[in-house]
């Protein structure tokens, strides 16, 4: 057996991964994903299963697909990365689950968005369709806030804003949810507070445990089961009336913010995941 790890930055989670696979005495090789070309009937021989930990969602997305076709199971699968992705896959496939989601609209002329935004009421959420780490997000709170942002994204342009994206804002209660899911088990959860509205750990989020009940462990199971994910991160919201929302998957989770604070061995149930699925294919 051997497994290929796909990144293009060895950062903390990767270096416990390679020790997790170590510890297991399972050979694997790290590939700077950087330093491919390959020709899209190209072999992809000597792995029974590729672990993707691109820090780009479009390498992750094209690299997962052409593995696929190569016969390589990844992990994620692509179908998992390519809604993960993107936002909008993602909550039409919370929507085709049945998950409760805060209310989302989407459109492509200011005009119509800023009256489906005053549709779902102010305070609203407006979020690029692809990104990440809490990365510009706006609050808005009136129509000339509306206005102006989404006259900024019709001129800036590019992929991250020539599709516009809102949702309803949740008042949490200075926090949300993030949970892991590997395979089938929800393996911890954290709380990320802060002061500030949003909570991510990149922004400056506070993790702390948070105890997985039955409601964490079955949203976040049929999130993970929404996107086709194996592994993954899924963010949950506490409404005012305590109501959990499912609000985003992560398919490349970071997991630095959780060593420590939950215990758990996360590199080291990720590794035995990623084995399990060499050896379904080997």
């Amino acid at each position: 057996m051997k497994i290929a790890v796909l990144c293009s930055r060895v950062r903390f989670e990767e270096k416990l991964l390679f020790a997790a696979f170590d510890a297991r005495g399972v050979p694997f090789e790290v590939i700077d994903v950087r330093t491919m070309a390959p020709a899209v009937d190209d072999r992809f021989d000597g792995f029974d299963a590729v672990l993707i930990r691109c820090l780009s969602g479009t390498r992750a997305f094209y690299l997962s697909r052409w593995l696929e076709h190569v016969g390589i199971p990844t992990i994620n699968p692509h179908r998992a990365i390519a809604i993960c992705s993107d936002k909008l896959l993602t909550s039409l496939a919370f929507a085709d689950a049945g998950l409760p989601t805060p209310r989302t609209v989407f459109g492509f002329e200011p005009e119509p968005m800023v009256a489906a935004i005053e549709a779902v009421g102010y305070p609203a959420v407006l979020k690029p369709m692809l990104g990440s780490w809490g990365r510009l997000l706006a609050k808005v709170s009136d129509r000339c806030a509306v206005e102006a942002l989404l006259e900024h994204k019709k001129t800036l342009g590019g992929a991250a804003h020539s599709v516009f994206y809102a949702q309803a804002y949740v008042d949490k209660p200075g926090r949300d949810i993030r949970s892991m899911v590997i395979g089938d088990d929800v393996v911890y959860a954290i709380w990320r507070s802060s002061d500030h509205w949003i909570t991510n750990t990149a922004t400056g989020g506070r993790a702390t445990e948070c105890p997985v009940s039955e409601e964490i462990r079955e949203l976040s199971l049929c999130a993970a089961r929404a996107v086709g994910g194996e592994i993954v991160a899924v963010d949950l919201l506490e409404s005012a009336d305590g109501e959990l929302l499912v609000n985003e998957v992560n398919h490349t989770p970071e997991f630095h913010g959780s060593v420590g604070v939950v215990d758990v061995d996360i590199p080291g149930r990720i590794a035995e995941h990623v084995i399990e699925r060499a050896g379904e294919d080997a």
